[in-house]
This record gives structure tokens, sequence and C-alpha cells, in this order.
């Protein structure tokens, strides 16, 4: 299995908190005591917020609404409630309503950018930052947002620019590290991600989602070990997942640890039984332990789950050669081939079959397309 196979897409964990200030938004002299409650309502909110508890801040921003109809705060407080439980429809409903009140509400269109994002609509959810950055030019967590959303739409080195600012005002701003840090990775300098990424875990060291994209990170670069060490962390923050114990597998079998690799991938086929990767990964450190009947079934799982994938085709050729079984090795390649002529491994083993049957002509032409298509192999 190629590295690059090796790698499942960065995921970053947005951790974005909302600014809510309360401060900037005073009690008029005179208003009447109904006005005062809802203020003590909003204040309650805010505070349940701090608290993750978002029911609870949602029960007192809505009674504050009750209160007060035109009270833009207690409808932004109520939205960023409704954000964090999963109702970025009701967010979005929200903070209209508070930038209706108060146009220059800059956490407002914060918030409403969040739950845009959240819906998939990161050109809408870029359009709400540019205009609370315009309201607030010293807003970090707008700039980080901004960039998280330009990353998923391809816009790395804008990303990287966006994060750049909110780190410059806020640089402790863990957040900024880690969508930085993505950005770097997908423009292909791993070595600014891994410092990103360490830099996160220096300001937030039980940040699980920073040691599982440093890990993936060190991976890409062959560092199996740090890999591991990575991986070892995420599993003892109890933030694992199939995908934790899957890549941690391809590291302990790079470093030829096949039985630790099979524990891994066994791990991660548990927690998820349609893992194609995973299955790849565990027939191929049992071939590599010479279990190739083992082996084999975990391809023919593999492939049952994923029947185009062409790797796990030419692999199981490979163990069913090892068995001897030198057509039915053929017949793989020949379907790896088939779905990738430019495949030129299949090209080269398939040659070394025909070669056992006494196919030299085959054997010879195979080999030859195989260099032509990678030279690295005239030598093999």
């Amino acid at each position: 299995m190629s590295k690059k196979s090796n790698l499942k897409p960065i995921v970053i964990a947005l951790g974005v908190t909302f600014a809510v200030s309360l401060g900037g938004y005073m009690i008029a002299a005179g208003m009447v005591k109904h006005e005062q409650d809802a203020e003590t309502h909003i204040k309650w909110g805010y505070a349940k917020i701090i608290q993750s508890d978002y029911a609870g801040a949602m029960a007192d921003s809505s009674r504050a609404i009750e209160l007060d109809p035109d009270n833009a705060q207690a409808y932004y407080t109520r939205g960023v409630a409704n954000s964090n439980l999963g109702d970025p429809r009701g967010a979005i409903a929200d903070c209209n309503r508070a930038i209706k009140l108060k146009p220059d509400y800059a956490e407002a269109y914060g918030c409403r950018g969040l739950a845009k994002y959240k819906l998939g609509d990161h050109d809408g959810a870029i359009a709400d930052y540019d205009r609370a950055i315009k309201l607030k030019p010293n807003y970090a967590i707008a700039y980080n947002n901004r960039g998280v959303a330009k990353s998923n739409l391809g816009d790395h080195r804008g990303a990287i620019a966006d994060c750049d600012r909110a780190i410059k005002l806020k640089s402790h701003y863990a957040d900024a590290y880690g969508c930085r840090g993505t950005a770097k990775y997908k423009l292909d300098d791993i070595h600014g991600a891994i410092a990103d990424y360490s830099r996160v875990i220096e300001l937030k060291p039980d940040y699980a989602d920073a040691y599982h994209n440093r890990g993936l990170a060190k991976s890409n670069l062959g560092d199996h070990r740090g890999t591991i060490a990575d991986f070892d962390k995420v599993i003892e923050l109890e933030s694992y997942s199939a995908e934790t114990y899957y890549t941690r597998g391809v590291a302990n079998s790079n470093l030829g640890d096949h039985r630790g690799a099979i524990a891994d991938c066994s791990r991660a086929i548990k927690l998820k039984p349609d893992y194609v990767e995973a299955y790849g990964c565990r027939g191929l450190a049992k071939y590599k332990l010479g279990d190739h009947d083992g082996a084999i079934a975990d391809f023919d799982k593999a492939i049952r789950f994923d029947p185009k994938n062409v790797v796990i085709y030419n692999n199981r050729g490979f163990a069913k050669a090892a068995l001897g079984d030198y057509r039915g090795a053929i017949a793989d390649y020949d379907r790896a081939i088939e779905l990738d002529p430019g495949y030129a491994n299949a090209y080269n083993n398939r040659g070394n079959a025909k070669f056992v049957l006494d196919d030299h002509d085959g054997a010879e032409a195979d080999r030859k397309r195989a260099v032509e298509l990678d030279p690295a192999l005239k030598d093999r």
C-alpha cells in the first residue's frame, strides 16, 4: 500500500467560541423594570453558555425576548445557544433578527457566519465574516473562522493569511494555529503543519485533534515512530476513532511490527466494519507474517466493500502467487491493470507470474511496460 493511500483527509475541529460582549450594549437610564429584567436573563444566558449549558442559555434568552422583544442581544445570545445545540437554521433566524435590530452587531454576523458554515454555505459564511471584520477589524474569531471557510473552499493561502491575522491579534489562539496547520498540510508544507499542530498542543495539551492531525502529518513524512506516539496520545485521551487505530497500524507495519499492526487494524474494523483500508493493512501485515490465507481473506473482504480498489487486487494477487496460485494471481493483476492501466507494480507482478508459468514472451512484455511506467523497477 502506498504512503499516500495510508493517509485520510485531515480534519480539524473548529472549537470556536463566541464573543458575547454584554458590556457593549448599555441599559439607558430610565428604562422600565421589565427591560432590566430582560438584561438580567441575557447575563444569565451568557453565563450558561460559558458553562456549556446551552439548553439553560436558550431558556434564559427566550425569556429575555418575551420581556423585551426588541433586544438585539437577547436574539444573539439565543442564536449562540441554537448553534451549539445543533440548530444552525434557528441560529440564523435569531442572528437575522439581532442584525435587523442592531445593523452594526459584529458578533451577530460572526454567529450567523458559523451557522451558515455548519450548513455547508461557505460562501455565505465568508460574506458574514467579511462584514463582521469590517465592523470590528480586530475580531480574531472572525478571521479564524473565515480562514476555516476559505480552506474548505480550497483557498488555503487565503486561509493562512486569515489565521496569521488571528494569531497576530491573539497570540495564544490555539484554533487559529490548528486552522493554519491544516491549510499548510493541504499545500504540502508538512513541516509547517507539524510546527503549527505542535503549537496547538503547547497551548492545549489535551487537544486530541491536534495530536491526530500531527500524527497524520508525521506519517506523510515517514516518521512512523512519531506517528505512533501521537496516536498513542489520542487513544490515551479517549478521543480515538477507527482511523486512529488504522493509522497507528500502518505506522506499526512500516516499522516491522506486523502483529501490532494486526491488533490495531482489528480494533479499527471492530469500530468500522466496512473499513476497506483497515482490511487492506491487516491483510498486508498477515502476508508479511506468512499467513497468506489470512491475507487473502482480508483482501476478499476489502474487495467486497470496494470492488474497484486497485491496490487490494494487486496485493491479493501477490498473496495468491505466494501460495502457488499463479493463474489466480494473474487474474487479480489483470483486474488491477483494467482499473488502472498505469499501475506499474501490477505489470511487474504479472510478468513474474507469467514467467513462472513459462509464458516468457508475456513476462517480457509486462516487465518492459512496468519499467516504462516506473523506471525504478528496472533493477528489481
